[in-house]
């Protein structure tokens, strides 16, 4: 099976990732980072870690759906299976997500269904909840709405700060999402309506 990872920033997600196919935990081929970033450190981090790296800039395109064949025809090239939303920036058409449904999946920092949007973490802190955490869902085409895969809960404590909270959050999203990966990979995710079956096999 062959993975592309979607990703606009620093990657410490694609660096989880690209570690777990190295050390054979999940066993795929991390074929394609996607990135729309000239700046974005993950383009680096995907040298380092011997990742084919494309650059799509959006700015480059007359339309968003050219922007978007652009992609796919790199997905077809390399002939992948599954798509990791990692940090990208880009809200993906209802086009693009029907095109692949079932196959991508993103990684969301909050407690889905609350607190979506680009500032999951910040929404849960200021809002003074006890209890936020990490979602991972397949995409469809509303905003962090999909189909749960895997939550996981961070507590709030009366000590942490944004900045502390944003670090207890990536610790956990470093964990889940590879494992989630590996679920998909092994087979053994199943979407019925708005559920996901997780199978023991």
């Amino acid at each position: 099976m062959n993975i592309a990872i979607f990703a606009s920033g620093r990657g410490s997600n694609f660096s989880a990732i690209a570690l777990a196919v190295k050390r054979g935990s999940i066993k795929a081929k991390l074929a394609l980072l996607v990135c729309d970033n000239v700046k974005a450190k993950v383009l680096r981090k995907a040298k380092r870690a011997g990742v084919k790296a494309v650059l799509v800039k959006r700015g480059n395109f007359s339309s968003k759906s050219d922007f978007e064949k652009k992609i796919i025809g790199y997905l077809k090239e390399n002939r992948i299976d599954l798509i990791v939303l990692a940090g990208f920036m880009r809200v993906l058409s209802p086009e693009f997500v029907n095109k692949f449904e079932g196959k991508i999946i993103n990684i969301h920092p909050s407690l889905l269904p609350v607190f979506k949007g680009a500032e999951g973490i910040k929404d849960a802190f200021s809002y003074g909840v006890k209890v936020t955490g990490v979602t991972v869902h397949f995409v469809d085409e509303l905003m962090d709405h999909g189909p749960i895969i895997l939550q996981a809960q961070v507590i709030i404590e009366e000590k942490d700060t944004l900045s502390s909270l944003e670090k207890k959050i990536h610790k956990i999203e470093h964990k889940l999402y590879p494992q989630a990966i590996r679920l998909f990979v092994a087979g053994r995710l199943k979407i019925s309506g708005r559920k996901v079956k997780v199978s023991l096999r």
